[in-house]
């Protein structure tokens, strides 16, 4: 055979080679960005419907596309476009207000309107007391791995969405609250694990959420660790891998 077209073969094949990986490359963006987006839990906010170690997809479409549904955030979308109200329940992950680049994960509390409050514990809507009842302890461990069990409720909102939380004490830093009227075109999020999230009752730490800066809904876990491993200390997996919370919906 020719050196010549051996020569040009071997160029074309490595070109495919490269433009294919280009294309995945493209087509995994354009996914991650119109459909679904993979997010971690870091933190014990959310405790105990997310768990330290949790991995889950993230529904871009569902409230529509802002700059903050782009790679970096990029500032070629002026408004939210397809835009879909979150319903009061749902689990989204949003851009923190104060830095519009650290991803946050809480429920959405309050809608556009809405008066919120925490009086001794318990959370008021628009004047009204929300419904919890008391379940089985939840069980954590504390800073020095040692079991703890915490009060644990299920909290009915007022369109009917039920959820778990858990509380330590009603007697909280955010425990009882003023009266948070939110803004049109924003939202009021709050930690399931109430005595140990930052979230819209903070008005200096995160407060009110615009609608621009919601990326998307919480829908599936795919995978799940314990909070001492990372995802790719593969040697650990036996005994980590927490199987029983794979493909579990987030409710």
């Amino acid at each position: 055979m020719p050196r010549q077209y051996m020569y040009a073969r071997s160029r074309g094949g490595l070109w495919d080679t490269v433009r294919t990986i280009i294309y995945a490359i493209l087509i995994a963006l354009v996914a991650r960005t119109v459909a679904y987006e993979p997010f971690n839990i870091p933190s014990s906010s959310m405790v105990p419907t997310l768990l330290v170690g949790d991995y889950l997809f993230v529904s871009k479409y569902s409230y529509g596309y802002s700059r903050y549904s782009l790679p970096f955030g990029l500032p070629l979308i002026a408004d939210r476009i397809f835009y879909t109200i979150p319903e009061r329940g749902d689990v989204a992950v949003f851009k923190l207000p104060s830095d519009n680049r650290t991803d946050y994960i809480k429920r959405i509390i309050g809608l556009p309107g809405d008066e919120i409050q925490m009086k001794e514990g318990r959370l008021y809507i628009n004047g009204e007391i929300v419904q919890r009842e008391s379940i089985e302890d939840f069980t954590m461990q504390n800073s020095h791995r040692s079991p703890r069990s915490i009060q644990q409720y299920i909290e009915t909102l007022p369109n009917g969405r039920r959820h778990r939380i858990i509380e330590a004490s009603d007697e909280g830093q955010l425990d009882n609250t003023p009266v948070y009227k939110v803004p049109p075109h924003h939202y009021f999020a709050m930690g399931d694990n109430r005595d140990n999230s930052l979230d819209s009752r903070a008005k200096h730490g995160v407060g009110f959420i615009p609608k621009d800066n919601l990326v998307g809904r919480a829908e599936v876990l795919f995978f799940s660790v314990n909070g001492g491993t990372r995802i790719w200390e593969v040697w650990k997996w036996p005994v980590a891998i927490r199987f029983r919370r794979f493909f579990q919906a987030v409710q």
